[in-house]
């Protein structure tokens, strides 16, 4: 397979702007890549809309139904969490023809806007080779959980944790005016208080600590293109 992947030295030195088949080319695998794109995106939307729909509709049945245990939240928040691993691992995905997306716009596009064959220059082309041959992922897991996380599914979750803790006040079985009441009215039947206090701390710290994550790889991988842009414009 290595040998397979073309070295600088096997692609054209000077691709030029003014060959119409080169041109041509690129300007297909730019749209096609951008499709991909896009067919990603949407299925990104599928799944924080079954997220949302699922959040409302038991939002909705738990505060209707005074004999409804607030345990019903539990299960939102599986299910919830259940479509934001699935939705991160399709953001793998779209982040990864992205890269390619971008890769082109910051080479190709730009030097047929601007009329310079600069951009043209450097190792892109084998990189983007390389990626064709053997596709990889640009992201870690964890990283594109932290990204979903903090863009939508945070507010998701919040929206979860509130409701919970209201239908725990509005429907205890003894009235709450103290911390201790409120750890007492977390259990349910058989169910201690500490599962359910547990699940706020875990779900609160996790959240936190993956979107931290998430932007400190970002901020990172920001810096560095920043400085590459720097370094091509001299």
């Amino acid at each position: 397979m290595e040998d397979m992947i073309p070295s600088q030295s096997t692609i054209l030195p000077n691709p030029s702007i003014k060959d119409p088949c080169y041109v041509n080319a690129m300007s297909h695998l730019y749209r096609g890549e951008l499709g991909r794109i896009m067919i990603w995106r949407q299925r990104l939307d599928i799944t924080s809309n079954w997220a949302i729909t699922t959040t409302t509709t038991i939002v909705s049945v738990s505060f209707g139904f005074k004999e409804m245990p607030h345990l019903i939240f539990f299960f939102n928040l599986v299910i919830v969490l259940a479509m934001l691993w699935i939705e991160a691992r399709r953001y793998r995905f779209y982040d990864a023809f992205r890269s390619r997306v971008r890769l082109l716009e910051a080479h190709f596009m730009i030097s047929m806007i601007s009329q310079s064959e600069k951009h043209l220059e450097g190792r892109w082309r084998e990189e983007l080779c390389e990626d064709l041959l053997i596709p990889t992922f640009k992201i870690t897991r964890w990283e594109a959980l932290g990204r979903r996380l903090k863009r939508n599914y945070a507010f998701i979750i919040a929206i979860i944790l509130v409701a919970w803790t209201v239908k725990i006040f509005i429907h205890a079985t003894e009235p709450i005016n103290s911390l201790e009441s409120f750890y007492k009215a977390m259990s349910l039947g058989h169910l201690p208080a500490w599962i359910t206090a547990s699940t706020f701390v875990v779900t609160i710290v996790g959240s936190a600590a993956l979107i931290l994550y998430a932007s400190r790889k970002r901020i990172l991988e920001e810096g560095d293109f920043s400085s590459y842009v720097r370094n091509r414009a001299n």
